[in-house]
């Protein structure tokens, strides 16, 4: 013990010396004479090397008493990192089991506005504890105060003041939820023809759709009609590749439907004969459900039979985790189309990787401007991931280009395998319903939405028209075309935009013609100049 009280009285004499004596600075010397108690006991059973390790013991700690008020304040900082770099490891190595365990699917709710979407959005994260009680009773309370009780679960998905006063979506609001197999993405796209755009940009995102349709007298005629944002919805789905649809029945508990089977039965046997025009395979890829997102019957869990005993059928949450998820690649080429992008200590761009798998330190190339970049970092969803494959939502940090050099509708590719860029493309074009005195024909201009892209663009030559019913090329000279003719078209841009053969890679061919605020075509690319630049 003698060599002990020698150390002490070194350590105290040291601290004396520099004219500091606190807690902190008395706190590593007690540590140190417990590390000496294992030590001495270690000595005691091996006698032989004990002098030797005695004196470099002591050297050491004399050394270490010397400076140790001085370096105090300094280690003190590298230590709490050395703490929390293991504890990030350890979650990105969590993350990247969670992420093999649970697939990832997104879902974009759209249908005729005040259908109820944000609504339902709202209770689905309310439901899956997203959302506590006391926010809940904050909302509840900023609605009464604007005299709409019945809109505070729109609030937890309508977040912005205008959207809140008017009741009604403008951006494409975005949440996140999980069940038992999947972790979900909600697009809750706006249901208003004024922003349609948006609701574009958003269902080009999903994989999934929920088509609301509020059962209230008056409100799904008025959606339903012509002229109506539910039919308009579901043609956008379909072109924008949304394959599997679930039509929730929504509003059954209000007081005009009372959860009435004859009104669902009236709203189904209306909506199929569409959906099936639409292009939809009504056995295969709808499911009808009714709802009450207000309440959320038949959301969690299955309704109660004394609520509606009627129905036999699962509730929400079962239908969109047995969903059968899309085919997805993530050996193929990288391609992630950008839809926004922001400076965070350095660029970074948001987007859905559609093909190929992501990790930190690859380099690659965005295009149309061929600028290679390089992967700083990647977070799916809010937490950090060292890879991310095809499905993921992502935000990736960049270097080697400015923010400003990039445009919503660039895409982010393999430096091996890039994207071809293009003005002009020949394409397959369904006219849906063209503005009362147009007539199709080149010349004709409208702006073309494809993928993140929104670009102004005209038609330069019809090639030929399609026969719906053989789905062969007449023979005729085509000059022009009117409402539901098939027609292949040659379409032209002013700047150079990201796009690949719809045949190669459907999500990124297939594409949407608008006017004045209508949907007047749909269509897929067929071919692409052999001299596009990729």
């Amino acid at each position: 013990m003698d060599i002990e009280e020698e150390i002490r009285a070194l350590q105290l004499d040291s601290a004396e010396g520099n004219g500091v004596i606190n807690k902190d600075d008395v706190k590593p010397d007690t540590e140190m004479t417990d590390k000496m108690d294992e030590e001495h006991d270690s000595w005691a059973r091996n006698l032989e090397g004990a002098k030797i390790e005695e004196v470099e013991m002591a050297e050491k700690i004399d050394e270490g008493a010397k400076d140790s008020t001085v370096s105090q304040q300094v280690k003190v900082e590298p230590k709490v990192k050395d703490e929390e770099a293991p504890a990030l490891e350890n979650a990105e190595v969590l993350d990247e089991v969670e992420e093999n365990k649970k697939r990832h699917l997104n879902v974009v709710f759209i249908g005729h506005v005040d259908a109820g979407k944000s609504t339902i959005g709202g209770q689905i994260l309310f439901l899956s504890g997203q959302v506590d009680d006391r926010t809940i009773q904050k909302y509840e309370k900023e609605a009464k105060d604007k005299s709409r009780e019945s809109w505070y679960m729109a609030y937890i998905m309508d977040t912005n003041e205008e959207e809140r006063v008017k009741g009604i979506t403008v951006e494409v609001g975005r949440a996140r939820f999980e069940t038992e197999n999947t972790r979900f993405t909600i697009l809750d796209a706006p249901g208003h023809k004024s922003y349609v755009p948006n609701m574009i940009s958003g269902a080009a995102q999903a994989d999934i759709g929920v088509l609301v349709i509020s059962a209230r007298k008056g409100e799904f005629e008025t959606g339903y009609e012509r002229g109506g944002q539910t039919r308009e919805h579901v043609q956008l789905a379909k072109t924008l590749g949304v394959s599997k649809l679930f039509v929730v029945v929504n509003k059954m508990d209000d007081p005009t439907v009372n959860w009435s089977k004859e009104r669902y039965d009236e709203i189904e046997s209306k909506m199929v004969p569409f959906l099936r025009s639409s292009g939809y395979n009504v056995k295969k890829d709808v499911q009808f459900l009714p709802i009450s997102g207000l309440l959320g019957s038949n959301m969690k869990t299955r309704l109660d039979k004394s609520i509606c005993p009627w129905w036999n059928g699962p509730c929400l949450f079962e239908v969109l985790d047995a969903v059968e998820i899309p085919p997805r690649d993530p050996n193929g080429p990288f391609r992630m189309p950008i839809i926004d992008k922001f400076k965070d200590m350095g660029t970074v761009v948001m987007g859905k990787v559609e093909s190929g798998t992501v990790r930190e330190g690859d380099s690659l190339l965005v295009m149309p401007n061929k600028a290679q970049v390089k992967v700083l970092a990647i977070y799916c969803d809010e937490d950090k991931a060292t890879r991310a494959g095809p499905g993921e939502n992502l935000r990736v940090k960049l270097s080697g280009i400015e923010e400003e050099d990039i445009l919503s509708g660039f895409v982010l590719c393999s430096l091996a395998k890039p994207i071809p860029t293009v003005t002009e493309f020949t394409a397959q074009l369904q006219i849906l319903e063209l503005l009362d005195n147009a007539i199709f024909t080149a010349g004709y201009k409208a702006v073309l939405h494809i993928h993140s892209v929104v670009e102004e663009c005209e038609i330069v030559e019809l090639l030929q028209q399609i026969d719906p019913k053989t789905k062969k090329p007449m023979k005729k000279k085509v000059l022009f075309v009117k409402n539901g003719a098939v027609v292949v078209c040659r379409i032209q841009v002013n700047n150079l935009i990201c796009v690949e053969r719809f045949s190669d890679f459907a999500q990124l061919g297939r594409f949407t013609l608008r006017t004045e605020g209508k949907t007047v075509a749909v269509g897929k690319v067929m071919d692409i100049p052999s001299s596009a630049s990729a």
